[in-house]
């Protein structure tokens, strides 16, 4: 059951409107054991939608658009629709009589182009939207099916969720889906596939795909199999096997987080910990604490952003600064003894380095950062140079201190 999306709509053409519906429909499809072979954008433009509805069912089984769907003269969706599938449009009473009792619920009145919405092809199936007042429409015809979504979000989200996943279920035969994903930081992209690639063994129907962020490298094992057993022991198989080549780099699966990993570490561990931040601004901080609970093992940090902040509150040592500079491993590591010292925490980190897009030199160009890490035990400082992009740098980070922090409290070499 190959899957085709079309996004409709001028906004998202000319960029004004990130397509956000795609990646969502598209997740949720593959999750349920569909195959998504394309996504298309179209404008606004009657003929252009024709032609990329009509490519769409000679190629696909399942196409799916959204956008398009409102009562306004732009919205044409239903007029490309019924050319297509050659049907007139419909007026549905029991359709108008539940939008105009959502309006009544809410006080409104109901402006008189909403009633728009109550035509709709003839013979189409229809989907329930709680959300708004464009439902969405099915038809199914010599063994195609076409749905037509809205395009606002919550409401296309709903839809889909509700109505579309389980109608579709209904009439898949076969073919079982499991997906799993593994969390890696600490390795590039390259790096970790080089590592991978002679020491796997993808059995048939598994795929494996590389997903790097700032955050760092997703590995997901998809599986599809003629049982639900077959799937699940197949996306084990890979697992495991990923688990013995680079088990040290993964650090959660599918909706783990770094940050709630760490949480429960320092949990585990009565550890506490302070941070002190240069150049990431208190972005460390802001996602420790994004954890509920946080407060266990959290007790502060210091945004020392400002040299004389560094020497007078964080009581780094002068001479430091002027000899190996604020950028330095010296700093970082004075930033984080002197910040456990004063929270008095099992644990500090400190980050301080050049963010960009200005101020890089030849000997400490842009995005050279220094992590320390500070405990009773031992304090040191790892040095990286992450790149140009000022929200990438300081992202890379944030994640990279986290973890220095999980590898020192794991052991992990």
């Amino acid at each position: 059951m190959d899957v085709e999306i079309i996004t409709i709509g001028f906004e998202i053409l000319s960029g004004h409107t990130v397509d956000t519906n795609a990646a969502f429909i598209g997740s949720k499809l593959t999750e349920n054991g569909l195959d998504i072979k394309y996504v298309t954008s179209v404008g606004d433009n009657l003929e252009d939608l024709e032609m990329v509805i009509k490519q769409a069912l000679n190629r696909s089984n399942i196409v799916i658009t959204t956008g398009g769907l409102g009562p306004t003269d732009d919205d044409i969706t239903k007029k490309g629709i019924v050319k297509v599938f050659r049907r007139n449009l419909i007026f549905h009473d029991d359709i108008l009589k539940e939008i105009k009792s959502r309006y009544a619920r809410r006080n409104l009145e109901m402006p008189a182009i909403t009633q728009n919405q109550a035509l709709l092809p003839q013979g189409g199936k229809f989907f329930t939207n709680k959300n708004g007042t464009a439902v969405g429409i099915c038809i199914a015809e010599k063994g195609k099916i076409f749905i037509s979504l809205p395009g606002v979000p919550h409401e296309m989200e709903q839809i889909l969720t509700d109505e579309v996943i389980p109608y579709l279920q209904s009439l898949k035969a076969g073919g079982f889906t499991k997906i799993t994903t593994l969390h890696t930081i600490g390795v590039t992209e390259s790096k970790i596939a080089e590592m991978i690639k002679p020491n796997l063994k993808l059995p048939s129907g598994v795929r494996l795909a590389y997903l790097p962020s700032y955050s760092g490298v997703d590995l997901r094992i998809h599986s599809v199999a003629d049982s639900n057993d077959d799937a699940e022991q197949k996306k084990d198989s890979v697992k495991k096997q990923l688990e013995s080549v680079c088990g040290k780099y993964i650090y959660g699966e599918d909706d783990d987080k770094l940050e709630t990993i760490i949480a429960q570490l320092l949990i585990d561990n009565d550890i506490t910990i302070s941070v002190a931040e240069s150049c990431t601004g208190g972005q460390l901080g802001m996602l420790i604490t994004s954890v509920s609970g946080s407060s266990k093992y959290f007790l502060g940090g210091i945004l020392s952003y400002d040299n004389d902040v560094k020497i007078n509150i964080l009581g780094v040592d002068k001479e430091i600064i002027e000899k190996y500079g604020a950028v330095s491993e010296e700093c970082a590591k004075a930033m984080a003894e002197n910040c456990r010292k004063k929270f008095d925490t099992g644990y500090a980190l400190s980050i301080t380095g050049i963010a960009g897009p200005e101020g890089g030199s030849d000997d400490k160009p842009i995005g050279t950062t220094y992590l320390g890490l500070s405990s009773i035990h031992n304090t040191y400082a790892r040095k990286f140079i992450f790149g140009k992009d000022r929200y990438a740098n300081r992202t890379r980070a944030v994640y990279s201190s986290l973890e220095l922090l999980r590898r020192e409290i794991l052991d992990i070499k």
